[in-house]
């Protein structure tokens, strides 16, 4: 009888085990699903993994919609700068560019990102 109880939980304790960790292998985590903490560090790891060039449509895949965008026509050329949090400053419940870190597109194409690139964005 001991031995039947035994047997149970083991199983159980497997089973739980086995199925926690399907979920966490198979069951994507989606930028928009974070808490903000955890969405500053997801936006800073994969903001240094980018590179010049990709388009705007790849980085949308990679980290979700931006907190803070803004767009302009400068001629022919389609400007626009996204905005991801990637630090606390101030707990307000709002976002804003001082806790986040710009990325520039040119046509569709990334240009830029950090400090400079808004400030490229606003004298262009």
């Amino acid at each position: 009888m001991n031995s039947k109880v035994i047997k149970l939980i083991l199983f159980g304790v497997a089973s739980y085990a086995v199925l926690a960790f399907m979920l966490i292998a198979f069951y994507p985590d989606k930028p928009e699903n974070m808490d903000w903490q955890d969405r500053e560090e997801y936006n800073k790891v994969q903001i240094s993994k980018l590179a010049l060039g990709i388009t705007r449509a790849e980085v949308l895949a990679l980290l979700g919609a931006p907190d803070i965008t803004e767009a302009k026509m400068q001629g022919s050329r389609e400007i626009q700068v996204m905005f991801y949090r990637t630090q606390h400053v101030r707990a307000d419940g709002l976002t804003t560019q001082d806790e986040c870190t710009p990325l520039l597109f040119e046509n569709e194409a990334l240009v830029a990102w950090g400090e400079g690139a808004y400030q490229t964005y606003l004298s262009s």
